[in-house]
C-alpha cells in the first residue's frame, strides 16, 4: 500500500472511532481504560497520527459492539506492511519525529547502517533465507535512513556502545566502510553520535536497545525492543525514566570529538586488517 493510501486508511479509522466513541458517550480517556491502552493512544488514532494495532481494533469493536467493524477495516486497509507487526509502528513514528535518540548496545542503529553491514546482520539471523528475502529486508533498512538526508530531518543522536564498533559484522572491509559511513555522516552535521566505552564498565540499559522520539504533534515515546517483539511507551512517568537513563548513558559516554576520534580509528584497523587477509 503506498504512503498516502495508506494515510487515507488510517484517517479512515480514525474518523470512524471518532464517531463511534462519542456516539457511546465515552471519552478518549475512558475508551482507551476500557480496551487497555491510554486516553493518548485513542487520540492518537484518531488524527491518524499513529497506526492502531490488530488486538486494539479487536477490543475496540468488543467494547463498541460494531460487529467486528474496526478488525475489518484493519484486515482490508491497513494490514500491508513491510515490516513486522511489532516494528511497523516505530517506523511510522519515526517518519514523523522531530527528534530521534538511539542507544545500540551491540549493533549499529539500522538508520546508521550501510547495505553490506545490514545484509550480513539479516543473514546471521536468517541463514537459510533467500537472497532475494535478505535483500528485499536490506532495502527496507536502507530507505529508513532516507530521513536522515531530508531538509527536515529530525535531530538525529546515537549513542553507540564499544562493543558495535569491535564486533566484525562482515569482512573487515564491511566493518572499515561501516566505521566511515557513521564519521562521514559526523562530519556531515546530519548526527551526532557518541560511543560508551568498555572501560566505562556497567551502565544503565545494559543490553537493551532503545529509541526515544519527540514530535511536533504528539507526545513523545520510547521504542524499546526484544526477541521478536516490540514495545511503544508512551506514559509519562515511563518516558521520563527512559530519558533520565538516556542522560546517563551520554554523561559516560565519550565526548563527541573523542567518539569521533575511536570509530575512525576503528575503522582503520579494519582497514589494515583487510589488508593482510
Amino acid at each position: 500500500m503506498a504512503n498516502g493510501s495508506r494515510q487515507a486508511a488510517w484517517e479512515f479509522f480514525g474518523q470512524e472511532l471518532k464517531r463511534r466513541r462519542e456516539a457511546a458517550g465515552l471519552t478518549q480517556v475512558e475508551l482507551g481504560a476500557m480496551v487497555f491502552i491510554s486516553g493518548g493512544y485513542i487520540g492518537q488514532f484518531e488524527q491518524a497520527i499513529r497506526k492502531p494495532q490488530f488486538d486494539v481494533a479487536q477490543r475496540l469493536d468488543r467494547v463498541l459492539q460494531t460487529d467486528g467493524f474496526f478488525e475489518r477495516t484493519w484486515k482490508k486497509l491497513i494490514k500491508e506492511e513491510p515490516y513486522a507487526e511489532y516494528f511497523a509502528h516505530a517506523v511510522e513514528l519515526e517518519k514523523r519525529a522531530t527528534s530521534i535518540c538511539d542507544w545500540a548496545p551491540a549493533v549499529v542503529p539500522g538508520l546508521l547502517q550501510i547495505p553490506e553491514y545490514a545484509r550480513a546482520v539479516y543473514r546471521a539471523s536468517n541463514p537459510l533465507a533467500t537472497d532475494a528475502y535478505i535483500d528485499g529486508m536490506v532495502k527496507l533498512r536502507i530507505d529508513r535512513s532516507a530521513i536522515l538526508k531530508d531538509a527536515t530531518r529530525p535531530v538525529y543522536s546515537a549513542i553507540l556502545h564499544e562493543t558495535a564498533l569491535r564486533v566484525p559484522v562482515g569482512s573487515p572491509s564491511v566493518m572499515a566502510r561501516q566505521l566511515d559511513h557513521i564519521a562521514t555522516t559526523i562530519r556531515e552535521h546530519k548526527a551526532l553520535v557518541q560511543v560508551l566505552p568498555f572501560s566505562a564498565g556497567p551502565h544503565p540499559q545494559m543490553g537493551k536497545f532503545m529509541t526515544l522520539m519527540e514530535f511536533a504533534d504528539a507526545p513523545p515515546t520510547t521504542y524499546t525492543e526484544g526477541v521478536l517483539s516490540g514495545n511503544l511507551l508512551d506514559d509519562p512517568a515511563t518516558v521520563k525514566q527512559t530519558r533520565a537513563d538516556y542522560d546517563l548513558l551520554r554523561v559516560a559516554a565519550l565526548s563527541l570529538e573523542a567518539s569521533l576520534a575511536l570509530i575512525e580509528q576503528a575503522a582503520e584497523d579494519y582497514r589494515r586488517c583487510a589488508s593482510t587477509t
